[in-house]
């Protein structure tokens, strides 16, 4: 008996390290990477930067110099402040606009998992509805009826988003509604409220956070394409997207002007997947680790 204790706690003691070895260096690297751009995003207005809509009609496209260190793009504002900046309204609309899929997506998702019937046709139709609509259209009729800001950016990915993590939330809430730790829960006479806030939701988050960080990803990209089309964040604001959009006028004498803004952009959303997919696996009710 005692041996079989001793074992337990080894094993228990073994699954940490083990979770450890499973991250791998690529998670690591992907993770600093996204605590320096997020530092760098957070503090931009207090960073000794030139003010990234200041233009200097003598200074277009100039060179790397002690004064602007990654050069200036063509109407002569600086570079590297416009890449930090750009950073600041990516990440914003890229980490809000997830938020508000995850909240109201994640919660019919739980409830239509866990009361099925009607409620559960109900929200799946609706959200094969919302689906049914192309997201191009859809953002472009919304910024031509609200305008172009980043509030309305930020609703337009978030309502979009909504569907993918509805269908998560009901995924695991599927996989776990008829686990022992819920019956067990139903048998003793708690309230449908108590299930799914205690035994339920705290395991249903687990594989929603690791979706809300590709949701994040996948966001970034949407709106720097929506941005690189004109349709994202008004001018003069600097995002990533309007920047690589900004720059294709000038590959031929600066091609810097775009490719340090979508290097930014292709190394953020690989972190983001990077640290996402580790997430998810590490979660996966189906493995049977809750």
């Amino acid at each position: 008996m005692a041996t079989l204790e001793l074992s337990m706690q080894d094993e228990v003691a073994a699954e940490p390290l083990r979770r450890k070895r499973k991250l791998g260096l690529l998670f690591w690297i992907a993770s600093v990477w996204l605590v320096i751009i997020l530092a760098l995003a957070i503090l931009a207005p207090v960073l000794p930067l030139q003010n990234p809509v200041d233009m200097d009609m003598l200074e277009r496209r100039a060179a790397f110099s002690s004064e602007h260190w990654l050069g200036t793009d063509g109407l002569g504002r600086d570079e590297l402040a416009r890449l930090i900046f750009g950073a600041r309204v990516s990440l914003t609309v890229g980490l809000i606009a997830p938020m508000i899929g995850l909240g109201i997506g994640g919660a019919l998702g739980l409830l239509a998992g866990y009361f099925r019937g009607r409620f559960e046709t109900l929200v799946v139709g609706s959200m094969d509805v919302l689906l049914a609509f192309p997201p191009l259209i859809f953002a472009l009729a919304v910024t031509a009826y609200l305008g172009q800001s980043i509030p309305n950016l930020t609703i337009i990915l978030g309502v979009l988003g909504i569907p993918a993590f509805m269908r998560v939330a009901r995924a695991a809430t599927l996989t776990l509604a008829r686990r022992e730790f819920v019956i067990a829960a139903e048998a003793l006479g708690a309230s449908h409220a108590r299930i799914l806030l205690r035994e339920l939701l705290p395991n249903v988050i687990l594989p929603l956070l690791a979706f809300f960080l590709l949701g994040v990803a996948v966001t970034i990209v949407v709106e720097g394409a929506l941005s690189f089309l004109g349709l994202g964040v008004p001018p003069p604001t600097a995002s990533w997207g309007s920047m690589i959009g900004e720059g294709r006028d000038s590959l031929d004498v600066a091609p810097r002007l775009a490719f340090l803004p979508a290097a930014g952009l292709f190394l953020t959303v690989l972190a983001f997947n990077l640290v996402g997919d580790t997430m998810r696996a590490l979660t996966d009710p189906r493995q049977g680790a809750l």
